[in-house]
């Protein structure tokens, strides 16, 4: 649960010290402007309140790791991703956005932090314990903050203890190591499809290189 602050509040930071022209400098996610992925954050901030004041009574069926599947690249065709962008634009000025990001982050903050990890609770028609759902968007957190930054260089890059756990995750996830000669942020950029890798580093990755891209949802 520590590192599921430490990502949201590294990730909210980034967000509130971005400069109103960069909203409209492309993010990290095909075909979305940073504006954009704010806004897709501020129904992510929405979700985490939504869960953890949905108990469930039966048994988890899912955990930190399994809570995410991989999924085929986004299409753009789905109609909540299409809906993001006008949800974006409709806020006008970049600071309107901030407000409501940093109104509900701050409160999506707070309530994990008073939520019991032991208690269960339902999200996606799956029951897993608040702290393993906590833990999976640290993951979650880490991958939208380095979209965030994609094409923003002077902006401060994710804390180096949830790129690391991140990284794991990932590993996890795929059920295979990424080589140790790539970093936490170039394992979480090539792993995901965020990248393509270099020559050398689809060397060094071997086998493992035709498992990728791992889309998560």
């Amino acid at each position: 649960m520590d590192l599921f602050s430490r990502s949201w509040t590294a990730l909210r930071t980034a967000v509130a010290d971005i400069p109103d022209e960069d909203f409209e400098r492309p993010s990290g996610c095909t075909g979305w402007l940073v504006r954009d992925l704010v806004c897709h954050l501020v129904i992510d901030a929405q979700d985490v309140l939504i869960t953890l004041v949905t108990p469930a009574e039966t048994e988890p069926t899912v955990d930190a790791v399994t809570y995410w599947e991989l999924v085929e690249p986004p299409t753009g065709e789905d109609p909540l991703d299409a809906l993001i962008p006008r949800l974006a634009a409709a806020y006008g000025e970049p600071r309107w956005l901030k407000f409501h990001f940093d109104d509900v982050g701050s409160a999506a903050g707070r309530a994990a932090e008073l939520a019991d990890p032991a208690v269960r609770v339902s999200t996606r028609d799956e029951v897993l314990t608040v702290g393993d759902y906590l833990s999976a968007y640290v993951l979650e957190w880490t991958l939208h903050h380095l979209d965030l930054i994609a094409h923003l260089p002077s902006a401060a890059e994710p804390p180096a203890e949830t790129l690391a756990a991140a990284r794991a995750s990932l590993e996890e996830i795929a059920g295979t190591s990424f080589p140790a000669s790539l970093s936490d942020t170039d394992a979480l950029l090539i792993g995901t499809g965020r990248r393509r890798p270099t020559d050398e580093e689809m060397a060094v990755l071997g086998d493992f290189a035709a498992k990728l891209p791992l889309i998560i949802g």
